[in-house]
């Protein structure tokens, strides 16, 4: 799939992991929109990257609809994502340990849903971003991990929707496996198992392998989108080593 003037609608594209696939985008041509909730954020980005921008919560499901009806991407790409709060399974309050599932979840619950029941066009792609943790785990970040794989199992389920409904649309999970300093959920989490160990976070993070600087994750993304030969996965786990890796085939 060639990437120029596509139309492609980037949640949580104003910093981190979503700005690098913002900037990896625009490299290829394509037609950006990138929704976030910080106005000034917003037009940094717009400025620098001549992209459009709408600010909104993406948990906000009214917001979700309207967006995707007026926009009507090609490409879906769901990344925004709350920086959990951090703490031991033994420390850990209730109101903490769900975040990610109030924030993650049912932002990701509402798009996709917004993406079926549009429906958006026969041919469209939706990534949904989830996490290492969704295969590891994440004991520092209470219900994250968990989270982040019910986002992955979500986007399954999209998968069997479409093609019960017939209506051609590609859901996919895009799992990085390392940690990324830079980001605001790599730093915290880094942070935090870090100073479990007594360590510093560079090396914590280091144990990963190399670095995936949000740019590099973006070319990786690009990388899922353009490339024929992840045309038949369904999720592919990104890191600095490997780059793109099918970690399973395509959902029926």
């Amino acid at each position: 799939m060639s990437l120029k003037d596509k139309n492609i609608v980037v949640t949580g594209g104003s910093r981190g992991l979503g700005l690098g696939l913002v900037e990896a985008l625009v490299d290829q041509e394509a037609r950006v929109t990138v929704v976030a909730r910080q106005s000034h954020a917003l037009e940094t980005v717009r400025r620098r990257l001549g992209v459009s921008t709408i600010a909104a919560d993406v948990r906000d499901e009214t917001a979700a609809h309207r967006i995707l009806s007026e926009v009507r991407p090609d490409i879906l790409a769901l990344n925004a994502g709350a920086k959990p709060p951090m703490g031991r399974l033994d420390q850990i309050r209730w109101e903490d340990f769900t975040a990610p599932w109030e924030h993650d979840v049912k932002a990701g619950l509402h798009w996709l849903q917004g993406a079926l029941n549009l429906p958006l066009n026969p041919g469209s792609r939706v990534l949904v971003v989830s996490s290492g943790a969704a295969v590891d785990g994440s004991p520092m970040s209470g219900g994250y991990g968990g989270a982040k794989r019910m986002l992955w199992f979500m986007a399954k389920y999209a998968n069997r929707v479409s093609g019960e409904r017939q209506l051609g649309i590609r859901f996919q999970a895009i799992p990085p496996r390392q940690m990324i300093l830079g980001t605001g959920i790599g730093d915290a989490a880094a942070g935090a198992y870090a100073a479990a160990l007594g360590i510093e976070p560079a090396t914590f993070v280091a144990r990963f392998g190399a670095p995936m600087p949000p740019r590099l994750f973006g070319d990786n993304v690009v990388a899922v989108l353009d490339d024929a030969i992840f045309s038949d996965g369904f999720a592919f786990g990104l890191s600095g080593d490997k780059g793109v890796d099918v970690m399973e085939g395509f959902a029926d």
